[in-house]
């Protein structure tokens, strides 16, 4: 099969020989099978070199590359790193996969800097059949390197690609050479050669010939051949093989039930700990298949970390067919205690808005609380209790009973003090307290909400979701400048993580930090550009301080990313509108409120072009919409009333007036004045003069900063 290639970065010719060369190929270490082995090329000569370096970014390296823990040492560790599989209550989010490509590529760029290198050539092949871990890493990294001296190549032989790297071969790289995919004769070789070398491929060969050889072969020496690969593998190879080549091999060879089965255990396991949950879905269906349903226990086990995985990745009417299935098949208490508990997680948050149902996920919940009271086991039998009684906590907190969900979550903690030793269940122990601390923050006790958020820190110091809940309650709790420290420390312990720049941009924007929101609200753009809400902001804080030169880019990307979005259409408008071009803007005003009738932006903006060119009763109709909309806004009440007032309406102006009066942030001197002058038109001098008088009192504010 021919390869294509794409390139990225800064122009090389193709003679230059890659720096590094990679195959990405899932059979041969299954999820970052490239990105591991760039970084097991890169790290040990980096780390001689610039130790720090690589130990800012541990997490992420042996995330993607563990066996290099013998060279680098182990990365900050949380209490969810460090327990045991069978205490791992904890799942990562999808989006943890993101965090790390993010920065691995910081990594890169950071030593390309240091090396004074002129240009870093990576090459990654076999593309389209990398997990979608490498897969994204290469899209983030191709995005994110265009002004950088690292050029990246990409070969595939199909079009097995995700959505987001093709878009970034589409939109960054440029097509290079197609490779041939013919086979030079070279030395003969017979068929057992021929076999032995597909074998040795760990099953990545396209060479025809190879292949043929192999499904000819007598099935008994094939899986003899599988089997000594495999032992071959695990006793001189990465650990990361177990991943990849491992399962491959033991799942055509002579055991497949229990060899296999053990293997993809391991794999699946392993990548349920580290969110590698696209992972999860190539073994889970290739290891039922190799156990079989008669063996219950794997099979219910792979089952399960295979319907999380698709209730995680938002297939979650898929999870429940699969969950359903197991409930069927089986009687085993703990299968059906997961299940009931995983239905339940489904109905309560997991499943579309409108599948969701509270009733049934408390029903499901329920059951599985009833059985877990049953385990014969005491140790199991408090653990398990308790795990499905925080699930109904949650069950519980989502129908609004928040006084039963908190009681549920004390209860839960008590029971695990008084029955368990201290040091079983760390993990699901802080989980609990956090929990409760969630649950106290919704009821409104704050103190206590921030005691159990200073409580789990304390235990489980490196773990930033901690610092960014805390630092939430903090700024409610009117402690800005520990919620702000909060955020910064959350940004010390992990991959990069926009949301915790999101919200320190709208914690400093709140402290007059313009400047600083300004490089937070950037930081999230560079790191996610489809992050609209956050570019939205970006653009209106550069537009408050005078960089109006910075916003076209940004503009101009967002409205590639989201054409149709209505606030991006508006920006347009106004910058339209700031240059002159009147009839560009109204156009833009008129397009975005088509998109969002009730943009009050839109709407204001609007209204003050209309009373521009006279046409008052269109102006009061936008500003009608949207006092509608909005009707505690002070300005938009200011604006319609001083539009009534340019129109002669005066008693309509006098409401508008008033009742922006009755508002908290209302410029009440302004606002008396212009109703002084309406109470004049409608020959109320008395009025007049109690107005003028209280105008005095209250001089000294500004006219609104929205008034037309």
């Amino acid at each position: 099969m021919n390869t294509r290639l794409w390139r990225s970065g800064p122009d090389v010719t193709a003679s230059e020989p890659a720096d590094v060369t990679v195959s990405c190929h899932r059979r041969l270490r299954g999820p970052y099978s490239g990105t591991g082995s760039l970084m097991r090329a890169l790290v040990p000569p980096v780390y001689e070199r610039w130790p720090d370096l690589v130990g800012e970014h541990a997490i992420e390296i042996l995330s993607v590359a563990p066996e290099l823990k013998d060279r680098i040492g182990a990365a900050r560790e949380t209490l969810t790193s460090l327990a045991a599989p069978e205490e791992q209550t904890r799942i990562y989010a999808p989006v943890r996969t993101r965090r790390l490509a993010h920065g691995l590529v910081e990594f890169l760029a950071a030593y390309v800097a240091l090396s004074g290198l002129g240009a870093l050539r990576l090459a990654f092949s076999d593309v389209d059949e990398a997990d979608h871990t490498d897969q994204e890493f290469l899209a983030i990294l191709i995005q994110r390197t265009q002004r950088s001296p690292i050029t990246v190549t990409v070969g595939t032989r199909g079009a097995d690609l995700t959505d987001e790297l093709a878009s970034a071969l589409g939109r960054y790289a440029r097509p290079a050479d197609v490779l041939a995919g013919g086979f030079a004769a070279g030395t003969a070789r017979d068929q057992d050669q021929l076999l032995r070398a597909y074998i040795d491929s760990d099953g990545t060969s396209d060479n025809p010939h190879e292949l043929d050889a192999y499904r000819a072969a007598d099935p008994a020496v094939r899986a003899e051949l599988h089997d000594e690969r495999a032992a071959e593998l695990v006793r001189d190879g990465d650990w990361s093989l177990r991943l990849g080549a491992v399962p491959y091999h033991l799942e055509h060879g002579r055991d497949p039930a229990e060899a296999g089965g053990d293997a993809f255990h391991e794999a699946v396991f392993y990548c349920a700990r580290m969110g590698f949950w696209h992972a999860i879905l190539d073994y889970s269906p290739r290891a039922r298949a190799a156990v079989g349903p008669e063996r219950a226990e794997p099979y219910w086990h792979f089952t399960g970390k295979m319907s999380t995985a698709l209730a995680v990745l938002g297939r979650s009417k898929e999870a429940e067919h699969f969950y359903l299935e197991v409930r069927g098949r089986y009687t085993l208490p703990l299968a059906q205690t997961f299940t009931g508990y995983a239905l339940a997680m489904l109905y309560t948050r997991l499943h579309p808005p409108e599948l969701r149902d509270h009733h049934i996920a408390k029903a499901y919940v329920n059951n599985s609380v009833t059985l877990a009271t049953l385990l014969p086991d005491a140790e199991l039998r408090t653990f398990h209790t308790v795990f499905q009684r925080n699930g109904l906590a949650l069950v519980e907190m989502h129908l609004g009973n928040l006084d039963e969900s908190f009681r549920l979550v004390d209860e839960g903690l008590e029971q695990l003090d008084r029955e368990l030793p201290a040091h079983r269940h760390l993990v699901h122990r802080s989980a609990l307290i956090h929990n409760r601390a969630r649950v106290l923050a919704a009821l409104g006790r704050l103190p206590e909400a921030l005691a159990d958020f200073t409580g789990v820190i304390e235990i489980d110091p490196n773990y930033p979701d901690y610092y960014v809940d805390r630092a939430a309650l903090l700024q409610k709790l009117g402690d800005s400048s520990a919620a702000l420290a909060d955020y910064d420390k959350a940004i010390t312990l992990g991959p990069p993580f926009w949301e915790i720049h999101f919200n320190r941009a709208d914690l400093r924007s709140l402290l007059g930090d313009t400047d600083g929101a300004i490089a937070d609200l950037a930081r999230v753009v560079e790191l996610e550009p489809d992050q609209l809400d956050a570019r939205i902001n970006l653009i209106g804080l550069l537009l408050e301080t005078g960089a109006a030169e910075a916003v076209d880019p940004l503009l101009q990307e967002g409205l590639r990313l989201a054409p149709g979005d209505a606030r991006l259409i508006l920006v347009r408008g106004q910058l339209a509108w700031e240059s002159g071009r009147t009839d560009l803007a109204r156009r833009d005003f008129d397009q975005a409120l088509e998109v969002d009738p009730e943009l009050v932006p839109a709407l204001a903006s609007r209204a003050t072009l209309a009373v521009e060119s006279g046409d008052f009763g269109s102006a009061l109709s936008d500003l009608t919409r949207a006092v509608e909309t909005d009707p505690d806004n002070c300005d938009l009440l200011y604006n319609r009333g001083y539009v009534h007032q340019a129109a002669e309406r005066w008693a309509a102006a006098v409401a508008d007036y008033t009742q922006a009066l009755g508002l908290p942030d209302a410029d009440v001197g302004e606002l008396l004045r212009q109703r002084s002058v309406c109470h004049r038109e409608l020959g109320d001098p008395a009025s007049e003069r109690a107005d003028l008088d209280a105008a005095r009192t209250a001089s000294g504010q500004a006219v609104p900063a929205g008034a037309v």
